[in-house]
């Protein structure tokens, strides 16, 4: 420990120690031009100093969103409050030095002009401001660089309120606005500066940010949709739509969300014959007439947003979604092929720097409810859950499998292979139209050139890869080539074999294979084993890409089990579908049958999609053997354990293939566990609300909270808490909420932090706060 440390640390502020003085500040200069939308959070650097010749000065450090950057006074006085939170331990007897705050900096990113906004404080002295930009160069900042400056932070601080894939160290959130006149200021610097939005950047899912699809509206959306209040932004729309046709889409939308469904029907009506071209408007549009089950009526106007915008992902979803709810699941794969997809960029975020100390207090009074934040064995789980691939989806990437996990759940995966096969060129066929098509033109060339004596080697010709055709000679060893054969009935064992000792499956068939933990099963090579696949019966084939069972597997008498649905059905491991462009045969390819194939009604399978059905077989095979597991155990009546991490992960698959009640299932038995994690109560609070249960959703929300403040989350709104009880409060109203809080006893500190989410509700008048 650094002499001095401890008594240089605030009291309730989290806080990164420098090893050297100013290195973030430095590092933040550096890293300005990797910035590409918004920017990462604000950081305030403050040095201490004990004013005594030979003491060592320290720097240190924290991340911040929430604070009003309209102006340096107001930066400024933040980093003057934070002269008050150092630990105070002096007494007046004691000659321990008393640390002060020197001076700070204030450092802001500018997501529009892409400059970073600075404030240097110097205490007690003044206050300077100024601009740095990409190539950390000084100016002067202008009343439009602050109104800019002031959007940005606003707009971080509502984007990264709840993400939870965004985290850093010392990271503290206030509420980015805390009063009717500061949410009308923000209103109206909006309005200024809503030509400018695409500036700042879009989604991830959005290829080119417009006027309409950006980081601004986004954030406009957000805040007022969580709450339900959907007049202020109608409002501002309803001014931008005279200069801006385009916002008549988000005009709609906010109408919508009030219930004002004639007015928002007219606005679209008026505006799509203004803009036929707007794929946003005609967005709107599909969502309102499938609200209203005109499925047929909302398939037209998605494909023509399609045709307006064939580059963006959003129309492509959204017409493939619009196909599965008309139950045309084949239009709805070849859709979900054509979509294009992006490279995923996340959030912007500052470069991690070695820490002399990382200082994270936590004393409020609402932490003791949370267990300790160690590892224990329930921070463990099986190699096989933590292996999955789906949780580390992000962007299109992440909006494309939830498609197809929605396909699955609504038919089926053995169904949907069946449909994946009728409209995607399988792989297997690939290999057979082409070793067909070689051995057609062996016997072209062989009419035109014939060689004396060897007419009937025409049949046993070798075939390569490269497509030149060998004619065998008597130094051939045929048992290292694929010699093309006559198609026999029944294939031996090594015909049925790809080059890496997997058997092949037959085209016309569906394999069936049997569930295990292991992800390939191993190959025996013994003879006899080769000779009782042969005897087999024909009507049970198998996997492409799965060994033969180990005798020790079949000891163990692996039973199939069933699939998501229930039903009495082995998870099948899709096969390979042939790649867009793919020229080459891998293996050797097997004896072809005389059936001519046809591709002019399949299309080949996108590489990338061809990948997410493995992922989906992944996360399939492991719910499989859970549900089969669960059902054994409850027959055996034998409890079933599983470590808290174990459970929050089958928590987590269970919702991506929409298994909601036996994800609920799984983080409530995560919360018998002393794992330190605020995922199972938030999902269970979001359950809850959405059900109306409100003992429930306050019981996981006090919990929630307490893990928040202790992420030094102290904002109340936008927050999953508040989403919750506004959720709760158009159904039941804040007074029942209030009430089950004042029942349940809890501490005035506890019960103030769950009272101030109903305080928004009151202050800013959403919806049910009035009775």
């Amino acid at each position: 420990m650094v002499n001095g440390l401890p008594e240089a640390s605030f009291k309730d502020i989290p806080e990164i120690f420098e090893v050297e003085l100013g290195e973030s500040l430095t590092a933040r200069t550096e890293s300005l031009s990797s910035f590409r939308e918004l920017g990462p959070p604000d950081l305030c650097h403050v040095v201490k100093s004990t004013g005594r010749t030979g003491q060592r000065d320290f720097g240190s450090y924290h991340y911040i969103s929430g604070v009003d950057a309209s102006s340096s006074a107001s930066l400024a006085a933040y980093i003057n409050s934070l002269t008050y939170a150092i630990e105070d331990n002096s007494a007046w007897f004691s000659k321990t030095p008393q640390w002060k705050v020197k001076n700070g900096c204030y450092c802001c990113f500018n997501a529009f002009s892409r400059v970073d906004i600075r404030v240097d404080v110097k205490i007690p002295g003044g206050v300077n401001a100024y601009v740095i930009d990409l190539r950390g160069e000084r100016h002067e900042a202008t009343p439009e660089i602050w109104q800019e400056t002031y959007v940005s932070a606003i707009l971080r601080a509502i984007l990264y309120s709840d993400d939870p894939t965004y985290f850093l160290d010392a990271y503290r959130k206030l509420d980015p606005i805390a009063s009717r006149e500061g949410e009308l200021r923000f209103l109206q610097a909006a309005e200024a500066l809503f030509p400018k939005g695409w500036q700042v950047g879009s989604d991830p899912e959005i290829q080119v940010a417009t006027v309409v699809s950006n980081h601004l509206t986004a954030g406009i959306m957000k805040y007022f949709g969580d709450s339900g209040r959907y007049q202020p932004a109608a409002n501002l729309f309803e001014k931008l739509s005279v200069r801006e046709p385009e916002v008549a889409s988000l005009l709609a939308r906010s109408y919508l969300g009030m219930n004002e469904e004639v007015k928002a029907v007219q606005i679209m009506s008026a505006a799509i014959k203004q803009m036929p071209q707007s794929y946003t408007l005609l967005h709107v549009q599909c969502d309102f007439l499938r609200s209203k089950g005109k499925h047929e009526w909302a398939l037209r106007l998605a494909r023509q947003a399609v045709n307006c915008a064939p580059s963006e992902f959003v129309t492509w979803e959204k017409l493939a979604e619009i196909y599965i709810d008309l139950q045309q699941y084949d239009s709805a794969l070849l859709t979900l092929n054509s979509c294009p997809m992006f490279t995923f960029n996340g959030r912007d975020s500052h470069r991690a720097l070695p820490a002399l100390k990382i200082h994270l207090p936590f004393h409020r009074p609402i932490g003791d409810i949370l267990p300790e934040r160690h590892k224990t064995e329930d921070d463990e789980a099986e190699p096989a859950l933590q292996r999955l691939p789906a949780p580390g989806l992000r962007g299109t990437w992440a909006r494309a499998y939830g498609i197809l996990t929605r396909l699955v759940s609504q038919i089926g995966w053995d169904e949907l292979l069946k449909t994946r096969s009728q409209v995607f060129v399988m792989e297997e066929e690939y290999r057979m139209q082409k070793a067909q098509g070689d051995i057609q033109q062996a016997l072209r060339s062989a009419k035109q050139t014939p060689v004396p004596g060897r007419e009937s080697d025409v049949g046993t010709a070798v075939i390569h890869e490269d497509g030149t055709v060998i004619r065998p000679s008597i130094d051939d060893n045929a048992s290292t080539k694929a010699v093309m054969s006559p198609p026999s009935p029944v294939l031996t064992a090594t015909e049925n074999e790809d080059v890496n000792g997997n058997e092949l499956d037959h085209p016309s068939t569906i394999p069936m294979i049997r569930i295990s933990t292991e992800s390939q099963r191993v190959k025996d090579d013994d003879q006899s084993e080769a000779t009782k696949v042969d005897e087999q019966p024909p009507t049970m084939s198998q996997d492409k890409g799965k060994g033969k069972a180990t005798e020790e597997e079949e000891e163990e008498g692996q039973e199939i089990l069933t699939n998501g649905h229930g039903q009495a059905n082995g998870v099948e491991k899709p096969e390979q579908a042939a790649g867009e462009g793919e020229q080459a045969i891998n293996e050797a390819s097997p004896a072809p049958t005389q059936e001519s194939f046809s591709f002019s009604t399949k299309r080949l399978c996108e590489r990338w999609l061809d990948n997410l059905f493995m992922v989906l077989y992944e996360d399939l095979r492991v719910w499989t053997i859970f549900r089969a597991e669960v059902a054994h155990f409850k027959t055996q009546h034998v409890a079933y354990r599983k470590t808290g991490l174990e459970w929050e992960i089958l928590g987590d698959l269970g919702i991506r293939l929409h298994h909601k009640e036996e994800a609920k299932e799984a983080f409530q038995r995560c919360l018998d566990s002393t794992r330190y994690s605020v995922k199972p109560w938030a999902k269970l609070m979001e359950m809850y609300a959405d059900e109306g249960d409100i003992q429930r959703t306050v019981q996981t929300a006090i919990r929630v909270a307490a893990y928040q403040y202790a992420d030094y989350t102290e904002m109340s709104y936008p927050t999953q808490i508040a989403r919750a009880f506004f959720t709760l409060g158009q159904i039941h109203g804040h007074a029942k909420i209030s009430f089950t809080l004042l029942s349940m006893g809890l501490p005035d500190p506890i019960l103030k932090i769950m009272d101030s989410y109903l305080q928004y509700g009151k202050n800013f008048r959403v919806e049910g706060y009035d009775f």
